[in-house]
């Protein structure tokens, strides 16, 4: 029997996945955006980049007046008018804003790069771009935010149509109706103020910068369209997927699932929602995507007229005792922390295609490393998809960093919708295989108890990754030895213990020392370096014994800490804190720092530091050990 004919009838009948993927997709449908239009970015649509105008607004005079009044008309930047027209009819009618004649700005970008005096704005400010969309001719409009820093107010025409709270997710709202022939007005409140109750609080080690950050699009579909579909490489030897449809005729549907090149082409028929799934033996000769061998396919999900095209890898991960393993075989994560900033004196936090090579080709080929966290929240989709096509497995994360109101229903709220549009958005990326819940929270009842929660809900939308937490440790003095103790109950929810740790940087711990340091474990798990470092000035010199913030004294850190790491049992990776120098207000050392924390192997412009080199020369012993 012809291999198509064979996968055809392993699937015949086939209309629902097993009672697990069920009851996980179940569980975590309320979390299910309205609408995900995954794949958006090979859709039909218009990109909005570009200039905008905007205008400051930092006491919120276009939201609210005074004691929580509605704003006076004077002050509502988004209302559709021309206020230059308005002038010239005189009268008593006056205005304090006027969006068409205000300064301009990229976008996307942050704010806090554009100007000399937005350099530490925090705040509201309003941007505005006027475009004339296609005629829609039966089809549906979309405005796609992949994302806003950190809550957005999106005015369409002078009237209201969504808010979204969180700064590195996408976000969609339907504009068919609310979109008029010829020019329209798009306006955007943007807020980046954070406080307490914001994901991330107020305090953090980076910048937080605030601006309409990635791209913005207007996307056109059919009435009845493919809005998500996944699929994955099972460790049963499987793949299984499943299609979304959302219209007026998504039940009932016939889809199809086609993967070129490896002679998979299966169908379904969607249930009363619009909901169908696949299950379907991989055959032999399926190419499993790698860090050394990164194979993606042309996918295509079609139904009711309409197909979404994909690049997708398959392959598995798991863990097994102390081991990870990829597509069944233990592996070694050489990798390294990462920001999202791209390389530059005034980084805007832009990236493109060519600032996202930049990043990871510094690992993948400079470092020689396999793998990169990128810290401490989901980063550009451009990058996500670079690192499929590059061969890096990806750590990603939300920014539950350091403090949480943990005992704030809403803030546990706002988490899981953020992991969920993390999720919704990634889950077709090989590269992704952990989700991280957490990084450096204090261990109290209540902040295990929301990292829990968090762990429950990563399971329940994705269970076919692996669950990680950047903790802290603990640090006791056993018959004279410094003992690290991994000691979190958080650590029964992870599938991989990671642990962050800055002896010999923090602390007074000779770096002689660091290499004796003796680590325990509550359990037989891997685990992970996810952060050491320290800081070092590109170009600062050390005579003599190496001082902090030399490049020498972070050589040898890594020399020490490394020598430590090799003694860790079931070490099984590590990220070291960081590639590049990245901005935070915290650092103002005026010699050394100016508003830059200096733990990168490079410099902010790229510039090679000596430690850059001692990481690489390990990672080329390590991938040689681990070949063997």
């Amino acid at each position: 029997m012809p291999l198509l004919s064979r996968l055809i009838a392993a699937v015949i009948g086939l209309c629902l996945m097993s009672a697990a993927p069920v009851m996980a997709q179940n569980a975590a449908s309320d979390l299910r955006p309205k609408y995900l239009l995954t794949g958006a970015i090979d859709r039909e649509n218009d990109d909005l980049s570009g200039q905008w105008t905007y205008s400051k607004d930092l006491y919120r005079t276009g939201l609210t007046d005074i004691n929580g009044w509605v704003a006076k008309s004077r002050m509502q930047r988004y209302r559709d008018l021309d206020v230059a027209a308005e002038e010239a009819k005189g009268g008593a009618t006056f205005f304090e804003f006027d969006m068409d004649r205000g300064p301009q700005m990229s976008i996307p970008g942050a704010w806090n790069a554009a100007e000399p005096e937005l350099r530490y704005y925090d705040g509201l400010i309003w941007f505005q771009r006027k475009f004339t969309p296609k005629a829609l001719s039966g089809k549906r409009a979309f405005l796609r935010f992949e994302a806003v820093n950190y809550r957005a107010y999106i005015y369409l025409n002078g009237k209201e149509i969504g808010r979204h709270e969180g700064g590195f997710t996408p976000f969609v709202f339907e504009v068919t109706d609310a979109l008029k022939a010829g020019e329209n007005r798009l306006t955007v409140g943007v807020d980046s103020k954070h406080d307490g109750k914001t994901i991330p609080t107020e305090i953090t080690d980076w910048d937080l910068y605030g601006g309409i950050t990635r791209p913005v699009r207007l996307i056109y579909t059919p009435q009845t369209f493919v809005d998500d579909a996944t699929a994955t490489l099972t460790t049963q030897g499987r793949i299984t997927g499943s299609v979304q449809l959302n219209g007026a005729n998504a039940a009932g549907q016939a889809v199809t699932f086609a993967v070129a090149g490896a002679g998979i082409k299966v169908s379904a028929t969607t249930d009363a929602t619009g909901y169908a799934a696949f299950d379907v033996k991989a055959p032999k000769g399926l190419k499993l995507w790698s860090p050394e061998s990164p194979t993606l396919y042309d996918v295509t999900f079609s139904a009711a007229g309409d197909t979404l095209k994909d690049r997708m890898g398959f392959r598995t991960i798991a863990v097994k005792g102390e081991q990870i393993l990829l597509n069944g075989k233990p592996i070694f994560l050489r990798g390294i922390s990462l920001h999202e900033e791209e390389f530059g004196t005034n980084p805007a936090r832009r990236i493109t295609p060519q600032a996202a090579r930049a990043l990871l080709s510094e690992i993948k080929y400079g470092l020689h490393g396999n793998y990169v966290r990128l810290s401490h929240y989901p980063h550009s989709e451009v990058t996500v998809r670079l690192a499929d096509e590059m061969g890096l497995l990806v750590w990603s994360e939300i920014p539950v960093y350091w403090t949480v109101d943990w005992e704030n229903p809403e803030a546990l709220a706002k988490v899981k919708h953020m992991q969920a549009e993390t999720i919704y958005r990634d889950r077709n990326r090989a590269s992704v295989i952990l989700w991280s819940v957490g990084n450096e929270t204090p261990i109290s009842e209540p902040r295990t108890k929301f990292h829990n929660a968090m762990a429950d809900n990563a399971r329940a939308l994705d269970p076919t990754r692996l669950i990680s937490a950047a903790l802290l440790v603990e640090r006791k003095t056993i018959d004279g030895h410094v003992v690290i103790a991994i000691d979190d109950p958080l650590v029964d929810k992870l599938d991989v213990m990671a642990v962050n740790t800055y002896a010999g940087w923090y602390g007074d711990d000779k770096l002689d020392a660091l290499p004796d340091m003796r680590w325990t474990a509550p359990q037989k798990k891997p685990i992970v370096l996810s952060e050491f470092g320290a800081d070092a000035l590109a170009g600062y010199h050390a005579v003599g014994e190496p001082k902090k913030f030399s490049e020498e004294y972070q050589a040898e850190y890594y020399r020490k800490t490394l020598e430590m790491a090799d003694k860790i049992p079931g070490l099984q990776g590590m990220s070291p804190w960081i590639l590049k120098d990245f901005q935070s207000p915290r650092r103002e050392h005026p010699i050394y720092q100016n508003g830059w924390n200096r733990k990168g192997l490079l410099s902010e412009t790229g510039e090679h530091k000596l430690a850059f080199e001692v990481l690489a020369d390990y990672y080329v012993r390590k991938a040689a050990d681990t070949a063997k």
